[in-house]
């Protein structure tokens, strides 16, 4: 990673920058929302096989009412050839999709294309939980964490190393510093979140303290 220059900011600039960094949650990756995601998956197999309750859980109880009814109009109209299926489908997916992110308190931009979801941390989660194993998922994700920790760790050190030659190089250690720190504690917090606590049953992927979806 190459780090930005600094040395057009002030110092208690920077010092903000980086607390409200600490604070905000990291940006969603959509996975839910996807046509290949496992909220739809879901829904394939309930319109192929006509049983919605494995679906439900997708939704919270003030949801479901709605759910249902886009389930039953769907099971209505597939019959009646195959662009009248494609359009009960697609509606009921965005239907209960919509109502998942509801209940996450996120919104809802319309279905993404199957292959769109990249993130490796949801395709690993997704294949741990199909596979069984969460072997390879514990390994990237400690992988990475240590190289980011060991990152800001080597960047700060080296900025403390010139930080008494100047102001300027003394303010390029602390921004360091910061970061390391607060990227240390999110990682921390993290790792302790318990999981039935850090994000609730229905968070997305990257459960916890930031908030990543499925």
């Amino acid at each position: 990673m190459t780090y930005p220059t600094r040395r057009s900011l002030s110092y208690p600039t920077l010092l903000a920058a980086f607390a409200l960094r600490a604070l905000l949650p990291a940006p969603a990756a959509a996975h839910c929302d996807a046509l290949d995601g496992p909220v739809v998956g879901d829904a394939r197999e309930a319109l192929e096989t006509g049983e919605l309750t494995p679906v439900l859980m997708w939704v919270a109880p003030g949801g479901e009412a709605e759910v249902r009814h886009a389930f039953e109009l769907a099971l209505a109209v597939r019959g009646q050839g195959p662009e009248a299926r494609e359009l009960a489908d697609r509606h009921f997916f965005e239907t209960l999709v919509r109502v998942h992110r509801a209940m996450e308190g996120e919104p809802f931009a319309g279905l993404k294309p199957a292959g769109s979801v990249t993130e490796p941390a949801i395709l690993g989660a997704d294949r741990a939980l199909a596979t069984g194993s969460g072997d390879e998922l514990v390994a990237l994700v400690l992988r990475d964490a240590e190289a980011g920790l060991r990152e800001r760790f080597d960047h700060a050190l080296e900025a403390r190393r010139h930080a008494g030659e100047s102001v300027e190089a003394g303010r390029e250690y602390v921004a360091a510093y910061v970061e390391l720190v607060h990227y240390a504690k999110r990682l921390h917090q993290a790792a302790l979140t318990d999981a039935a606590h850090g994000g609730g049953a229905h968070a997305e992927a990257g459960h916890g303290e930031e908030h990543a979806e499925h």
